[in-house]
């Protein structure tokens, strides 16, 4: 047994082991990929291998991939590259895509965290022609799965270009971009057991995407600056496994289901977020009323259980979450919640340990609040 159990999955997954030796082997490939002499080529080879893997993954042409910096560059570049000056996107949203467009027009949530369609509908109704709208695929904090299709199809009705943002999802469940009339998608690395600090905006066939950053024209213009080379090889690795293995998640969602059903087991005090909707198959939100977020993640990182907060900022900084209070406005859960995010890895061993473990604080901090 191993002495941690990682559960934190959704802020970052385990290297893969078909991306560690893909970026391993690319090392040894010195040349830039713009060079027109032979290591160069070499270089420029790999590179589109790893664009047609990424393009696999969620049903695009490999043309269409852009590769990033991650999905935060992703995200900003498919708001601010789209062509369009409204932007329109869901209270529930990543900071990568709240911070790029604070202007943006925030649309509700049901108490299950799954966006309202009709005021999807009311917000278009005069016209999308200089729309975007921005959601999720599934959200990081709850796991929640938004109905894309059907807010792609009102995009397009209206005019609007549709955007998701695809990091969590993307790996986890079969994406398929062009199936669910997706005109602009966010991918990230290091999600789905590629190197972190890459990722990619993939962008419709047939659409303009108008550069943020200037240079010297790579990626057809599209994003300047030499590509990285070695972990745009990993990514693409990661990719192509994480594909071969997306029957495996029906596993991973078993143990998921083991931990919700300890929680429902505890008593009143438990909550389980969106539990009434579609949901990623390793991600549980859940609270401990009374119990601060982030004091229950470090009782469990005591116990060798690694969870986080889903209100965890960058600065490591602790704030209540924006995506239970759209859900739940005024609810103190949002203060008291945590996020378990299993994968690959998990095994019943860790589900008995994270149970056990997640069972005694609610125990104590039930004792606490008698």
């Amino acid at each position: 047994m191993s002495d941690r159990v990682y559960a934190d999955y959704n802020a970052t997954a385990p290297l893969r082991d078909e991306a560690r030796s893909a970026m391993i082997g690319a090392m040894d490939a010195v040349g830039n990929p713009s060079s027109v002499h032979g290591a160069g080529r070499e270089a420029r080879a790999l590179i589109e291998m790893a664009r047609r893997q990424v393009a696999g993954l969620i049903g695009a042409a490999p043309q269409s991939v852009v590769f990033t910096s991650g999905g935060t560059e992703a995200s900003a570049l498919a708001l601010k590259g789209c062509g369009r000056s409204r932007i329109i996107t869901s209270a529930i949203e990543h900071e990568a895509v709240l911070a790029a467009v604070p202007e943006a027009v925030r649309l509700p949530v049901d108490a299950q965290g799954v966006l309202d369609l009709d005021a999807l509908q009311a917000a278009l109704s005069g016209g999308g022609a200089d729309c975007l709208v921005s959601v999720q695929w599934a959200n990081n904090e709850t796991g929640v799965l938004q109905p894309i299709d059907r807010i792609a199809e009102i995009a397009h009705e209206h005019g609007a270009l549709f955007h998701s943002d695809a990091v969590q999802a993307a790996g986890k469940i079969p994406v398929d971009m062009k199936a669910a009339g997706v005109d602009l998608l966010s991918l990230s690395a290091h999600k789905m057991g590629g190197p972190a600090g890459v990722g990619a905006l993939v962008v419709r066939e047939g659409l303009d995407l108008k550069a943020v950053q200037s240079g010297g024209g790579q990626e057809k213009g599209r994003r300047s600056g030499t590509e990285n080379k070695i972990g745009i090889i990993g990514f693409g690795a990661a990719a192509e496994a994480s594909l071969a293995a997306l029957e495996d998640w029906s596993r991973v969602s078993a143990l998921r289901d083991r931990f919700d059903a300890a929680v429902r087991k505890a008593g009143n005090g438990a909550r389980i977020f969106s539990s009434g909707a579609a949901r990623l198959p390793n991600t549980s939100c859940v609270s401990i009323s009374g119990a601060r977020g982030e004091t229950q993640v470090i009782a469990m990182d005591l116990a060798g259980i690694a969870v986080s907060s889903g209100s965890a900022c960058s600065s490591g900084k602790v704030r209540p979450s924006h995506v239970l209070d759209a859900m739940d406005p005024g609810s103190p859960d949002a203060e008291t919640a945590i996020r378990v995010s299993i994968g690959w890895e998990t095994t019943e061993e860790d589900i008995d340990r994270l149970v056990a473990a997640w069972c005694d604080l609610y125990n104590r901090s039930s004792a606490d609040q008698q």
